[in-house]
C-alpha cells in the first residue's frame, strides 16, 4: 500500500488520501529540519512565543472550516466546537510556563564560583499523535518542543490525516522558518527507522500499549529518548458523602463524551452502597438523554466512534459482559441509529458486572460504563488499583483531607477531586503501571524536550 487512507465513521466515504512519502523525501524533511533548527535556537524566546501566538490565531481563523472536517474524520458532534477553546487554554498556559521552566537555575552561591544551567533544545522530536483529540494531543509536545527551540516532525494518525495538514499551515502563517516543523505522512516501518537509525533526538507517542511496545523496540539501542501516553481504564469512586448531583452529571459525561474515546475518559465506578440506588438512577437517566446521531447535525449529542472496527471492540466486551451476568440499563429502542457492523454506538450502563470481565479491566475507549457497589473506601482503593492502567482517578467527596488521603494510596498520574476527563496544563500528565511513561505539560514538558547544560566557572 502506497497511500494512507482516512475513512469518515459518518458513511464509510473516503474523506482523505495521500501518498507515503518516500524515503527520499524523509531525508530531506530531518537535513531540513537540521539546519533549520540550528537557526530557530538562537531565535529569543519572546521572538519564539510571538510565532505560537500567530500560529494559534491562524488556526482560529480556520475553525469554521475545521470543525465539521473533524467531525467527518473522527465523529465528533459539530456542537461541541472542535478543540480550539480547550487548545488555546492549554497553549496559553504553556507560553506562560516557557519562561520560568526554561530559564537559567543557579544552586546556592559558591565564593570564587559562578554556577548556573541552561536548558538546551535536543534537536529534532518526532511526535506520534493519535486521532482521539488529534490537536490537543499534539500541542503537548509540539509547542513546548518549539518553545524550547528544537525542530519537530509530525506523524499523524491516518484517521485525522488532515489535522497534521492544518498545523502545518497554521506553522506557516506564523512564519516559523521553512523545514522547521514537517508533517510527514509515514508507514509504520519508515516511523520505526526514523527511531531505531536515531535520526531523531526525542519521540512521544499516543496510543495503545502494543503501540508503545513497538515504539519501544524501535528505538532500542540508539538512545533515543521517549514519552509514552498508552492505554487506560480510568475510575471513579463516588463516596457517601458525595454531592450526587455533581457526581451524576460529571461522570457521565467523563464516560460518554466522545463517545468514550478519551485517554481519561471514566471507564468503572466504584459506589459507595448507601447511595447506590440514586446515583444509579442518575446516571441511567443521563445516559438515557444522548441523542446517537450525524455529527454534522448540531442537535447531535453522540457521534459515531471512529471506526466500526473500534465499536466492535466495545460491543464485545458488552456482549461477554452480559453472558457472565452482567444487566444492561440503557434500552436499545431508544438508539435506533446503533447497527451492528456500523462506527454507531449507544452508551451503555452496566451493573452486576466484577473485575473477571474484560469491560471492568481491559481498555473499552467506547461509550460503556461499568458501576459495582462498595461498602468501604478500603474496598474502592483496592479495585481501582486492581488494573493494569494508571492514567486519572476520580474521588468524589466533600471532603478534600479524605480524597487527599486515599489519593495516596490509588496508583495514577493524576488523581481528582470531584472533577474527570481534563488534563490541567499546569500539572503533569504521567501515568503509572502500562499507561506509560514520562510526563508531558507543565515544566515537566518543557524538561522531556531539553537537556541540562552546567556551567562551572573558576574565577582565576
Amino acid at each position: 500500500m502506497n497511500d494512507l487512507v482516512c475513512i469518515s465513521p459518518i458513511d464509510g466515504r473516503e474523506v482523505a488520501r495521500r501518498a507515503i512519502a518516500s524515503g527520499a523525501e524523509i531525508e530531506a524533511a530531518l537535513a531540513r529540519a537540521r539546519v533549520a533548527q540550528v537557526e530557530w535556537a538562537n531565535v529569543p524566546l519572546a521572538d519564539r512565543i510571538m510565532a505560537i501566538r500567530r500560529f494559534l490565531d491562524a488556526l482560529a481563523a480556520k475553525n469554521d472550516e475545521i470543525v465539521p472536517e473533524l467531525a467527518r474524520q473522527m465523529g465528533r458532534p459539530v456542537r461541541y466546537g472542535g478543540e480550539l477553546r480547550s487548545l488555546v487554554e492549554r497553549v496559553e498556559a504553556m507560553l506562560d510556563e516557557a519562561p520560568v521552566a526554561l530559564a537559567r537555575y543557579r544552586p546556592a552561591a559558591q565564593k570564587g564560583y559562578e554556577r548556573y544551567v541552561e536548558r538546551r533544545p535536543l534537536g529534532i522530536v518526532l511526535v506520534i499523535a493519535p486521532w482521539n483529540y488529534p490537536f490537543l494531543t499534539a500541542a503537548n509536545t509540539i509547542v513546548p518542543a518549539l518553545l524550547a527551540g528544537n525542530a519537530v516532525i509530525l506523524k499523524h494518525a491516518t484517521q485525522t490525516l488532515l489535522v497534521g495538514e492544518r498545523f502545518a499551515e497554521g506553522f506557516a502563517a506564523a512564519g516559523l522558518p521553512p523545514g522547521l516543523f514537517a508533517n510527514l505522512a509515514m508507514s509504520h516501518d519508515d516511523t520505526a527507522h526514523m527511531l531505531s537509525a536515531g535520526l531523531v533526538d526525542h519521540a512521544t507517542f499516543t496510543g495503545s500499549v502494543e503501540g508503545g511496545r513497538a515504539i519501544e523496540r524501535a528505538a532500542a539501542g540508539s538512545f533515543t529518548t521517549l514519552t509514552l501516553e498508552l492505554g487506560g481504564k480510568d475510575p471513579a469512586y463516588v463516596r457517601s458523602d458525595a454531592d450526587l448531583a455533581l457526581a451524576i452529571e460529571t461522570l457521565a459525561d467523563g464516560a460518554f463524551y466522545n463517545s468514550g474515546q478519551c485517554c481519561c475518559g471514566i471507564e468503572r465506578i466504584y459506589v459507595d452502597r448507601s447511595v447506590w440506588a440514586p446515583f444509579l438512577d442518575g446516571v441511567v437517566a443521563a445516559a438515557s438523554a444522548y441523542r446517537l446521531d450525524d455529527p454534522l447535525d448540531q442537535a447531535t449529542t453522540l457521534g459515531p466512534m471512529a471506526s466500526a472496527r473500534l465499536a466492535e471492540t466495545v460491543r464485545d466486551q458488552t456482549a461477554q459482559a452480559l453472558a457472565r451476568g452482567a444487566r444492561a440499563h440503557i434500552d436499545p429502542a431508544a438508539f435506533a441509529q446503533d447497527l451492528a457492523g456500523t462506527a454507531y454506538l449507544m452508551p451503555q450502563v452496566l451493573t452486576d458486572v466484577d473485575h473477571s470481565m474484560a469491560v471492568m479491566r481491559e481498555e473499552s475507549f467506547g461509550p460503556v460504563v461499568g458501576l459495582m457497589a462498595v461498602d468501604s473506601d478500603d474496598e474502592a482503593v483496592r479495585l481501582m488499583n486492581d488494573s493494569r492502567y494508571g492514567l486519572t482517578a476520580s474521588i468524589w467527596t466533600r471532603n478534600p483531607a479524605a480524597a487527599a488521603r486515599l489519593g495516596a494510596r490509588i496508583e495514577a498520574g493524576t488523581i481528582f477531586m470531584n472533577r474527570c476527563d481534563y488534563v490541567d496544563p499546569g500539572l503533569a500528565w504521567t501515568g503509572v503501571k502500562d499507561t506509560g511513561r514520562g510526563a508531558s505539560l507543565g515544566r515537566f514538558g518543557f524538561e522531556a524536550v531539553t537537556r541540562p547544560q552546567s556551567y562551572h566557572l573558576r574565577e582565576s
